[in-house]
């Protein structure tokens, strides 16, 4: 999706077209008038002669009336800026001027609606705050739904807008944004499918072009979900793709519509811009999901390195208390040797160290340098294990025999 942005903008402020109209006497007739003005308040047949309170009662209800008689009675011009008009279902804005005539009895209106300027100007504060939001980096959900709030609330015709996030690989969308519409449709089309005439935004996000659907009720795109469409009161979807800066798929923006209706190019800007402010705050969302993922690992393997420092000290220790065990037995073995050679068997354990062991002596061990001691099963068993040079001596009754047979 390319576009110039300084278009978009163009399009969104528009060209203001100027009303004129010569009103006459007390009941401002109207005497002459240019088409934007017979436009503005609604008369398509650009009647004159007419009172003008007659071909726009409403102006009259609003006091616009009442601002006429008090510049025919005063001849004091009146201008008014940005002023609120209500034109039958239409809401307005104007800059006008009520001048007195110089000819006759009667008031020169000259005006420029100013209603596309506003709401632009309305929109694009709304816009700069969501790049502010952005920027301080507050959740996806908020983002999303403020956006779609706010066009909805400010666009000059109604709409409802909605927001689908594509899944990674790119082949479903889901649910992000869709304040006002019913609940029952957003879980309806929530993890749809991308692809060609899946709807508007399945058949956008598959071709990554917008998709002008100006009529649900016939479009083939929509034989699938028609059905739901009616029930929820939807009658036109245009949908554009969300890219990435490197043309990834990040979702879709929809605007749905009533009615049957047909984009004008103010329409298709509004999209292209809010398009591009979703796909800021989206992006800006997956990055800050990368950096906690990898935060995440870094300290999962932070705790691994403590797991793996703290299970290498307890073996260092317990291979530390191996070896004092092991020089002991030797330090006993080598005791026992002098022993055994003024008596060779003795009656008591000679490995029970310091503390002593009274249990008889039944099993005799050996170590590879030639030391030998007569010791308890118990005691033997631990040196086996503990010293790995020790082995059973198989001489006289104390040798392997008398180990196996313990």
């Amino acid at each position: 999706m390319t576009a110039d942005p300084a278009e978009d903008q163009r399009a969104l402020f528009g060209q203001s077209t100027a009303v004129f109209a010569l009103l006459s006497g007390p009941s401002h007739l109207v005497e002459t008038a240019n088409p934007a003005f017979f436009a503005a308040i609604g008369d398509d047949q650009g009647r004159t002669g007419i009172p003008l309170a007659q071909l726009a009662p409403t102006l009259d209800e609003q006091g616009f009336i009442a601002l006429m008689d008090q510049v025919l009675a005063t001849g004091e011009a009146y201008t008014g800026r940005d002023v609120r008009v209500e034109l039958g279902a239409r809401e307005a804005f104007f800059d006008f001027t009520y001048e007195p005539r110089r000819d006759v009895p009667g008031i020169c209106v000259i005006g420029v609606e100013t209603t596309q300027i506003r709401h632009a100007q309305l929109l694009m504060a709304e816009h700069r705050a969501l790049l502010e939001q952005i920027a301080r980096q507050a959740p996806l959900t908020d983002v999303l739904d403020g956006m779609a709030r706010s066009i909805e609330e400010l666009a000059p015709q109604e709409v409802l807008v909605s927001v689908l996030l594509a899944d990674p690989d790119g082949l479903h969308l889901r649910h992000g944004a869709a304040p006002s519409l019913p609940a029952f449709y957003n879980e309806a089309i929530d993890g749809i499918a991308t692809g060609d005439g899946v709807g508007s935004c399945g058949t956008a996000a598959h071709r990554r072009e917008p998709v002008i659907v100006t009529d649900i009720g016939t479009d083939p795109f929509w034989d699938d979900f028609r059905e739901l469409a009616v029930q929820a009161g939807l009658a036109a979807c245009w949908s554009t793709p969300i890219l990435a800066r490197d043309g990834g798929l990040l979702g879709t923006f929809a605007m749905y519509h009533r009615v049957p209706r047909v984009p004008q190019e103010s329409d298709l800007a509004l999209a292209r811009v809010f398009a591009g402010t979703a796909a800021l705050a989206i992006e800006r969302h997956h990055s800050e999901q990368a950096e906690r993922a990898a935060e995440a690992r870094v300290r999962a393997a932070h705790d691994d390195l403590a797991e793996a420092m703290r299970a290498e000290r307890e073996l260092r220790a317990e291979a530390e208390q191996r070896a004092a065990a092991a020089a002991e037995l030797a330090a006993q073995m080598d005791a026992a040797a002098a022993t055994l050679a003024a008596k060779p068997h003795p009656e008591r354990c000679q490995l029970g160290g310091g503390a002593g062991c009274s249990a008889p002596a039944e099993i005799k061990i050996a170590d590879s340098w030639g030391d030998a001691a007569w010791g308890c099963p118990s005691h033997v068993e631990e040196a086996i294990i503990n010293v790995r040079s020790v082995f059973i001596a198989s001489e006289e009754l104390g040798g392997l025999a008398a180990y196996l047979n313990r």
